[in-house]
């Protein structure tokens, strides 16, 4: 079952993660645990279609996972943005790269929880309900988290040197 989907679905599951570690290593580990993670499911018998936005569903919680372990502090590598539509954006099209790294750095700034919050809700474009379901807690403290994770990164933003 897995076998079949799985040449389609790792390059999409690394790239998930790629974009969203600080380093190639980490995103490597969490792609390994993904699928791991996958085939003890399957095995268990829980499920009845691997589709590739369930093994993102998992890679997700693995970040997750990651993230409150403290594994990544470094802002090294981490990209979490998908590659921006230059001209749209910038007369100058390094300002965009330079941008999205300055993005990054203050990313890999912000403590897990922080960081996490925002990947998901900014990042992923998930619905704050959804936010909060996977990262455990109520909407209210996530609503909380949010903005606080808002002020923060604000705060640090504004205080780089472009």
């Amino acid at each position: 079952m897995l076998l079949g989907l799985y040449d389609d679905a790792l390059p999409r599951v690394f790239g998930y993660l790629r974009n969203r570690c600080e380093s190639r290593a980490a995103a490597e580990d969490l792609t390994s645990e993904t699928f791991l993670a996958a085939v003890a499911q399957i095995r268990k018998g829980v499920l009845d279609e691997v589709t590739v936005p369930w093994l993102l569903g998992i890679a997700r919680h693995k970040l997750l996972d990651h993230w409150r372990r403290g594994d990544s502090r470094s802002s090294d590598n981490f990209n979490p943005l998908d590659p921006p539509d230059h001209e749209a954006l910038h007369d100058d099209p390094w300002d965009a790269v330079l941008d999205q790294h300055r993005v990054a750095g203050v990313l890999g700034q912000l403590g897990a929880h922080h960081r996490g919050a925002l990947t998901l809700r900014y990042v992923d474009g998930l619905p704050v309900a959804e936010v909060a379901e996977s990262l455990g807690r109520t909407l209210h403290a996530t609503e909380a988290l949010l903005v606080r994770a808002r002020l923060a990164f604000r705060g640090l933003y504004e205080a780089t040197d472009r």
